[in-house]
């Protein structure tokens, strides 16, 4: 990976990683059309933008996120990370093996789209606004919905937790920002993995060079994440999840012609 490469990756995490349209699928899919290998430094570059683009999370939402008085937020997260943390072990294999499959990729960001189409009307009398009344059972329903994201990528972290905290009565603002917030121990545990995984099995990868490839990537992504997530919020509050779906749809459909006409995949 070059660093037009990386930075124009870490474009694609930053913009992708909190709109409900999937950034695993995104990378995925521009990785083959930029000739980027599919190798164990990618996979440690991808989760390395990612966590770097959910930091930006912390900056925006620093106060709440640092009010060590409201200890019980830090309770909720805990609760609502470990099905992840589970369901990433006990399934990483089929895990491994969805992620290298574009075709299911594209079906499930089709699949998705087709949901996000008719969420608003679904959870359209949704009073909870205050983070106070997420209960520990409703987190972990919302942490269960994160689990989809990893079992069917292309679905979307982002999209998962915000129609699982909907399911739960969470205004649409209040479940957004209880998913950014979520995805910060998530994306922390799976970066620790990623780093220990890479240093036992590829230790010939951490090397001065790629430190520099993945220093500018992570800034790249974290800067405009930070961007992103101000634009995502005002325009969910104004005008719900429609777009969204009916671009998952268009992209899944155009993924799949690339695929049956030899041009990816």
């Amino acid at each position: 990976m070059n660093t037009i490469q990386s930075v124009v990756i870490a474009i694609i995490e930053g913009l992708t990683e909190f709109l409900p349209i999937s950034s695993t699928a995104h990378m995925k899919i521009a990785n083959p059309l930029l000739n980027i290998s599919d190798n164990a430094f990618t996979d440690l570059f991808e989760v390395v933008i990612q966590l770097a683009a959910i930091l930006s999370v912390v900056t925006i939402y620093w106060k709440k996120f640092f009010n060590f008085l409201k200890f019980d937020l830090y309770i909720k997260l805990v609760i609502a990370v470990i099905p992840a943390l589970f369901g990433g072990i006990l399934l990483k294999k089929h895990i491994d093996a969805a992620l290298s499959n574009l075709t299911f990729i594209a079906c499930v960001m089709i699949g998705g789209g087709v949901i996000l189409l008719f969420i608003d009307k679904l959870f359209s009398k949704n009073e909870i606004q205050e983070e106070e009344k997420i209960t520990y059972p409703k987190a972990f329903v919302i942490g269960c919905f994160q689990v989809l994201s990893i079992i069917l990528p292309g679905l979307s972290r982002s999209a998962s937790t915000i129609i699982g905290g909907m399911s739960q009565k969470l205004t649409r603002k209040l479940a957004a920002e209880f998913s950014f917030f979520l995805a910060v121990p998530t994306m922390v545990a799976a970066s620790a993995k990623s780093f220990l995984d890479v240093y036992k099995d590829h230790p010939e990868v951490l090397v001065k060079d790629n430190f520099a490839i993945l220093g500018l990537g992570a800034l790249v992504a974290y800067v405009v994440a930070l961007i992103a997530v101000k634009f995502f919020i005002g325009y969910l509050q104004k005008n719900g999840f429609k777009m969204f779906g009916w671009y998952r749809i268009v992209a899944g459909i155009i993924v799949l012609i690339l695929i049956y006409t030899k041009h990816l995949g």
